[in-house]
């Protein structure tokens, strides 16, 4: 009953288990587990007789037949039990013998017709007494072992349930026992050893969730629901702690509920996981609204889940017709064809992909819009739609025409055209850098996209699989890796460095530094020294000259921060040769372009790492951790390596070591064909069966000035051939359905219309590709561009 005091069912054996204990150490003595070695069996044998012989002598002697057999069976019965029946027959035989001897055998005398009966009876009450003994032995042994057996497994569920946080209760309603298992009480902090009063149960819980604690009990015994809640402890000294309770209801025939049987496990780690995960997302909703670029999710199929606050501003919508517009209608309608086609690529390639035009704002205003998509995938790898983010640069379009303007003006107004020139280069330079910080944000976006749906993931799959121990830790902590990476990337998203792809050419590096100089003496300032000691003369490096200029820049820097006032910065170049391998470096002659300043210099583990990413020494807010990154990324690139020598009070260098490039020889270079504009319009046979990519081909053919005729199937396209004799070349999917190929229709022409020329085209990997490439026919992979078709038609023609 309620407020009665309860005892644990393991804190009193009852006397039944240690009768039950003592009875299983006899029968582990006399009937051992393991059948004993022979001369056990044979001494056990011998005792046995010897005990039934000398209980006859010592009651009755050794004259009359009387009670020459009985003092035999209790032999047989015990040999037969502790060495199985084929010993046990030792005494039954030995008790015949004896019984003989008695008789008159040792006097010779025939036994009479009596002791004859007696002997026969003698023989089968041994022979009933042996098998009544093995049979009796069998099935202690199988019961010791069943309770071997009881006792491994009661143990292996307490170490799993222990190992799983798991523990079982039960409340019987009829006695008001109940009964917590060890595990039960870790979960609810209450003691491992003593009582447990029911009415105390209420104690551990918190506060606040105890009604609706109590409201599931009543639901669950009234049987309007399954009991299962989730509440809080009340002791929060440990910080705040969840556990989730689990159980069922037992009735009678009647539906009168007998007894309460469940389990409980601390779920405080999940509970945290998904308070992190709240954070996380209104940490990324409160980034994405902050930007002014708009920015949006996709699921497959293209149905935007998520657009910002500069997405639903541009669009001068709520936020669900932002979800829900049709860009279409605020393209500008010559953008329109060029956009289209592009997006349908870009999202059939599953690649990231970009799009360009103008579009018109909700002010009614034409704005130019450069968009970046990135694919992302969910847990299991599975295309889960894209991530985007879209800029506004018409500021930029309007400088890049400026520039063009001032350029075909500068013959007549050279001064004032100079002028205008650099203002608009600075508007461009500036709005490009916007740009690439723009792509940067939808990178980010990207990671917290893909953060998302790993911590997302892990929790659906915690919560579909609450038992399972071992995928509910690995998920928890995949979450959380998650949750804590979504934190750095936060932090480190205004210091994060845009990268480029590198355009090398073949450049005098003495020359370029040089031509440095003055900007590298504004990045130092006057309180510090600034010499340069040029020594590569004429040998050059195959580089990229503005990312040079940036690395030394970054490395100019660097030297200043890490040099107090009136410290010297030193620029120095010079040829090098390296004899063997060093690192990343193979041998050969090599530029080494170092910056030398006298600062506080570099112990060895800061050296180390002084390339990661992120790394950085300087305090919070004035130091990225990228720019040693950037200047070895670019030296990788360009072919050579980075080296730091460096000790504490002694200063830093750090050299750019660059591969000496001859400068490229003049070749006579071949006159490109533009094969684009040198196509002969014709009448074109297209067999595509995606109706969309079929839309897209038949598009690009009619860009190069051909006429096209459509099929969906090999068996379509014969038709067409046969009903259409003005068709001159056929442009074929490898992959068509109806069991027939491109490949197929290819040989059928070859063999039926030989000089019909035929170009294949596929975006799969397998099935007939390796036939289509080991014909005679032109063979383009899927997506291909403009340029890459007309080569193929072109090369298919006969020349």
């Amino acid at each position: 009953m309620p407020g009665a005091e309860m005892e644990n069912k393991d804190a009193h054996p009852l006397p039944a288990d240690e009768q039950g204990r003592l009875h299983g150490l006899i029968s582990a003595w006399l009937i051992p587990p393991v059948p004993p070695p022979a001369w056990r069996c044979a001494v056990a044998a011998l005792i046995g007789v010897a005990m039934a012989v000398l209980m006859r002598v010592a009651l009755l002697g050794l004259h009359g037949g009387v009670g020459a057999t009985q003092p035999f069976f209790p032999a047989i019965m015990i040999v037969t039990l502790y060495a199985g029946w084929r010993w046990g027959l030792i005494p039954t035989l030995a008790g015949a013998a004896f019984g003989w001897w008695l008789w008159g055998g040792r006097d010779g005398v025939p036994l009479s017709e009596d002791e004859l009966a007696t002997m026969v009876i003698y023989l089968l009450c041994g022979a009933m007494v042996l098998a009544a003994a093995e049979g009796l032995r069998g099935a202690m042994r199988s019961l010791a072992m069943a309770r071997e057996e009881l006792a491994g497994a009661e143990t292996r569920l307490r170490v799993t349930q222990t190992a799983a946080g798991v523990g079982p209760w039960d409340f019987d309603l009829e006695t008001g026992e109940l009964y917590l298992s060890p595990g039960a009480r870790r979960n609810l902090g209450a003691p491992l050893e003593g009582p447990v009063r029911l009415s105390d149960m209420a104690a551990y819980v918190h506060p606040d969730d105890r009604p609706m604690a109590q409201a599931r009990v009543r639901a669950a015994l009234d049987g309007s629901q399954d009991y299962e809640v989730e509440y809080r402890l009340a002791d929060t000294s440990q910080g705040e702690r969840w556990v989730h309770g689990r159980g069922e209801v037992i009735r009678d025939e009647r539906g009168k509920p007998l007894r309460l049987i469940g389990l409980n496990f601390d779920v405080t780690n999940r509970r945290r996981a998904e308070e992190q995960v709240r954070e996380s997302e209104a940490r990324f909703r409160n980034l994405a609204n902050s930007a002014s670029a708009l920015m949006w999710t996709t699921r497959p199929g293209g149905i935007r889940e998520f657009v910002n606050q500069a997405y639903v501003d541009f669009a001068g919508m709520d936020y669900e017709g932002a979800l829900t517009l049709d860009w279409r209608t605020r393209l500008f309608p010559d953008d329109l064809p060029g956009i289209l086609k592009a997006q349908v690529q870009g999202e059939s390639s599953r690649k990231p992909f970009t799009l360009e035009g103008r579009y018109r704002r909700a002010d009614g205003q034409w704005r130019w819009l450069k968009s970046f998509s990135q694919p992302r995938f969910d847990p299991s790898g599975a295309f889960a739609g894209f991530v985007g983010i879209a800029f506004d640069i018409t500021d930029a379009k309007q400088a890049e025409q400026n520039l063009t303007n001032i350029n075909e003006l500068l013959a007549e107004r050279v001064a004032a055209a100079v002028a205008e020139r650099d203002a608009a280069q600075a508007a461009l330079m500036q709005a490009q850098k916007l740009e690439a910080i723009g792509q940067l944000t939808g990178g980010v976006a990207h990671d917290f996209n893909n953060l998302l749906t790993v911590i997302i993931g892990a929790l659906d799959s915690v919560g579909r699989h609450p038992e399972d121990d071992a995928r509910r830790a690995r998920m928890i902590a995949a979450a959380l890796a998650a949750a804590h990476r979504g934190e750095k990337l936060t932090q480190h998203l205004l210091a994060f460095a845009r990268r480029q792809p590198l355009k090398p050419e073949v450049c005098r590096v003495d020359r370029l530094i040089a031509e440095s100089e003055e900007l590298l003496k504004r990045a130092v300032g006057d309180a510090y020294g600034f010499h340069l000691r040029l020594g590569a003369g004429v040998r050059s490096a195959r580089i990229d000259a503005g990312q040079f200029e940036a690395a030394l820049l970054n490395l100019v820097v660097n030297a200043r921060d890490a040099t107090p006032s009136g410290g010297d910065i030193t620029i120095e170049s010079r040829a090098v040769t390296i004899a063997e391998p060093r690192g990343d470096l193979e041998p050969g002659p090599y530029l080494r372009v170092s910056v030398r300043d006298t600062g506080s210099g570099m112990d060895a583990t800061t050296i180390a790492r002084a390339v990661e990413p992120f790394f950085t020494t300087k305090p919070p807010g004035e130091g990225t951790g990228l720019g040693l990154s950037q200047v070895y990324g670019f030296a990788r690139q360009s072919g050579g390596s980075v080296e730091i020598e460096s000790a504490p009070g002694k200063g830093s260098t750090v050299s750019l070591l660059l591969p000496v490039a001859e400068a490229a020889q003049e070749r006579a270079v071949l006159p490109k064909i533009d094969h684009i504009q040198s196509q002969t319009p014709s009448r074109v046979l297209l067999v595509e069966d995606d109706p969309q990519v079929a839309e897209l081909i038949d598009a690009m053919l009619h860009d190069l000035g051909h006429s096209v005729v459509r099929a969906g199937g090999v068996e379509e396209a014969l038709s067409r051939l046969d009903q259409d004799k003005s068709i001159q070349l056929v442009l074929s999917d490898v992959i068509m359905p109806g069991g027939k190929s491109g490949v197929d229709l290819a040989e059928q022409l070859a063999a039926s219309r030989p000089g019909l020329p035929v170009v294949l085209c596929s975006g799969y990997t397998g099935g007939d590709q390796g036939r289509a490439r080991a014909g005679d026919w032109p063979f383009i992979s899927k997506p291909f561009s403009l340029e890459a078709l007309a080569q193929a038609l072109a090369q298919a023609r006969p020349h």
